[in-house]
């Protein structure tokens, strides 16, 4: 089975609507579809936003679907100018850009208790995703993504996050999932479109490219699944 997960209805529901012999269940306030989608067993949530509902998301999907893999779809914004609005980033690790324990001696982003700042991606999921965006026709970039409980919208906060963790684009809730799949041992990719340039524009880019990112992330997501049967 394949976990899918996404932020927001617009990033999941076309998937969910697609899905076959589905069996819907609500647990903690979060809907689960399960069945087929394109050939494959899935199980897709809506975590809604931000990273404490991502992991609540993630970590009710390891233990009640047990999947195989879990992989986090949905749109971000950028942080280089090799990724534009409707490219696609892929996940070769996640951080959580807003942690920090720095005042008493650790490195900026480093996750106490497991002592990671970053968490590595699935290394073929995330190939195989790249390889189904590019086929498309659309661009795709590998990279660290940066995760944090902030929508961010100006060219500082960009520049802090890109300077600091190394990060192509950022979002808020993959470092989340990320660290809920590294303690359980599942293997996770993350995969977005690019919705918006995360600078002083963010919020003016958002309303009017978020759905069209969307579209593309669920477009690529049904490539590889198909993929998976050939």
């Amino acid at each position: 089975m394949i976990g899918i997960i996404g932020a927001m209805e617009i990033e999941t529901a076309a998937l969910a609507a697609a899905v076959e012999k589905k069996r819907i269940e609500v647990i903690s306030g979060i809907t689960y579809t399960s069945g087929l989608l394109d050939g494959q067993e899935v199980v897709i949530a809506t975590c809604g936003i931000g990273k404490v509902y991502a992991a609540i998301c993630a970590q009710t999907m390891i233990l009640h679907y047990h999947p195989a893999v879990i992989i986090n779809t949905g749109v971000a914004g950028t942080l280089t100018p090799a990724l534009g609005i409707g490219d696609v980033a892929v996940a070769t690790k996640l951080c959580q850009h807003d942690m920090d324990t720095s005042p008493i001696g650790d490195p900026v982003g480093l996750v106490s208790g497991i002592s990671k700042i970053y968490f590595e991606a699935d290394e073929k999921t995330s190939q195989s995703l790249a390889a189904c965006v590019e086929a498309s026709g659309a661009k795709a970039l590998a990279g660290c993504i940066a995760s944090g409980d902030q929508f961010v919208a100006t060219a500082e906060k960009k520049a802090y996050i890109r300077e600091t963790f190394g990060a192509i684009a950022c979002e808020m809730e993959g470092g989340a999932i990320a660290h809920v799949a590294t303690v359980n041992d599942v293997p996770f990719a993350v995969l977005r479109a690019i919705s918006d340039s995360a600078d002083g524009d963010a919020t003016m880019d958002y309303p009017t490219f978020a759905r069209m990112a969307a579209e593309r992330s669920v477009a690529v997501l049904r490539a590889y699944l198909r993929s998976l049967s050939v």
